[in-house]
């Protein structure tokens, strides 16, 4: 009963069915033939025909309350849709670990703000379990992570790739000999070092080295642990750690070496009492990609910003 609404209200805003009419671009027997089916569905006139000008009748005044009503949602409505296509408003939700979320993804949200300042952006941390679990049941819309996800259910977009280093206290003689290997802070920040006219470390120098390591189950332990026997021996492990930073900060220390991403080193400020060194092997590189959900329908929100990724990760090549 309410397909035709505008006309009804044309009639009366005009109250007259000629000037109504005439603002609809249509004849007046086609308006008053819409009117007339309306009246006949409700079963009641909506307007008293015998008045000069045209009155509503009581069943009348209900439908046009009525249909002002629907034309305000209907504008609510048209709004939020202009909104979201123009991002006025809309969610975003990132998942990461403490390292992507502390080092990666602040970088990425300030960008995406900048452009698109009415959206709301939610980041939470955990670890690979929980974010796998959290992207599965729809509650995380992209999770950054270097761990391999199950591509039969998530998708994912290459962010950059990683390298693992081994960060090594000062004080200790190994470095004696070492020379040539070592790198400066300037070569991991600017990436120079990944050239091949600098040299892998023999791991094998660092047996004897006391090591700190992340928790088992953690990626970068199952690296380092599997780098560590490639080179022929067990660490000696004098404490374990949830994450990378704090492993990194317990190095510089003096305690002990640690494996680390050149993220995390290229983030921090540099610490004068590290020497850096690269790491050969398919255990010292890994790839960080955006994961998300298989066949979930993509917001302009998350369109907008695999897009903006892409552009950063072409920009940083």
């Amino acid at each position: 009963m309410f397909t035709w609404k505008k006309y009804v209200y044309e009639v009366y805003r005009e109250k007259s069915f000629s000037k109504a009419a005439q603002n609809l671009y249509i004849s007046q027997p086609s308006l008053s033939a819409r009117i007339k089916k309306i009246e006949q569905q409700i079963g009641f006139p909506l307007f008293d025909r015998s008045t000069s000008p045209l009155q509503l009748t009581e069943v009348g005044e209900a439908y046009i309350k009525s249909a002002e009503e629907i034309f305000q949602i209907e504008h609510r409505m048209e709004n939020y849709i202009n909104n979201l296509s123009t991002l006025k408003t809309g969610n975003l939700a990132l998942g990461a670990s403490n390292l992507f979320a502390a080092y990666v993804l602040p970088g990425l949200v300030t960008r995406f703000k900048q452009s698109f300042p009415d959206v709301n952006i939610q980041v939470t941390e955990g670890n690979t379990t929980q974010l796998e679990a959290m992207l599965g049941n729809n509650s995380l819309d992209f999770v950054i992570d270097n761990y391999h996800y199950d591509s039969t259910l998530y998708n994912k977009e290459l962010y950059c790739s990683e390298n693992i280093l081994l960060a090594v206290p000062k004080h200790f003689s190994v470095h004696q000999g070492l020379e040539e290997y070592q790198l400066s802070y300037n070569n991991i920040k600017n990436k120079s070092y990944l050239n091949e006219s600098y040299p892998t470390v023999p791991l094998a120098a660092f047996s004897e080295l006391p090591f700190i390591m992340l928790t088992p189950g953690n990626d970068t332990r199952l690296r380092g642990d599997r780098l560590c026997q490639e080179a022929g021996f067990h660490p000696s492990i004098i404490l374990e750690l949830n994450q990378q930073s704090t492993a990194y900060m317990a190095a510089s220390t003096q305690l002990g070496a640690t494996f680390i991403s050149d993220i995390l080193v290229s983030q921090l400020p540099s610490f004068e009492n590290l020497v850096y060194y690269k790491l050969d092997g398919d255990a010292a590189r890994r790839q960080v990609f955006f994961y998300f959900k298989n066949h979930k329908y993509k917001t302009r929100a998350m369109e907008e910003f695999l897009s903006m990724m892409r552009i950063q990760t072409k920009d940083g090549e």
